[in-house]
């Protein structure tokens, strides 16, 4: 005989997705904007304990820096300035873009999860 867990499992599971619902209601929406923000590497997410979301946009981010690198391996500074800056600019952007685009997520995720938002959004 072989003992069921099924009522452990799903009872454990539906208290850790109570927890991490808890952490993001309690959260501030702000705080997780201008952490993702300024850093640029999703460090709101860490704030509201959002791993997966965090680690994607590590990946992202890292994903970026290395597509520059091996984009402008071949370059020559010197006698390609205007390259090399236009590829800096468009590497920038490219961290700005994400850094807003998990800013927003994150700032909206924060906002769903908080009651007021719940009672008017039902």
């Amino acid at each position: 005989m072989t003992p069921t867990s099924n009522p452990d499992q799903a009872s454990q599971k539906v208290n850790q997705e109570v927890s991490q619902e808890i952490i993001l209601a309690a959260s501030s929406p702000w705080v997780a904007v201008v952490l993702n923000l300024v850093p640029g590497l999703g460090t709101g997410y860490i704030y509201q304990r959002r791993w997966r979301a965090y680690w994607i946009s590590s990946g992202l981010a890292t994903a970026w820096f290395v597509a520059g690198g091996v984009l402008s391996q071949n370059v020559d500074e010197v006698l390609m300035p205007d390259l090399v800056q236009q590829n800096q600019l468009i590497g920038l952007g490219g961290l700005l873009l994400l850094a807003v685009v998990t800013a927003t997520e994150a700032g909206l995720a924060a906002r769903r999860a908080q009651p007021s938002s719940r009672q008017a959004n039902p």
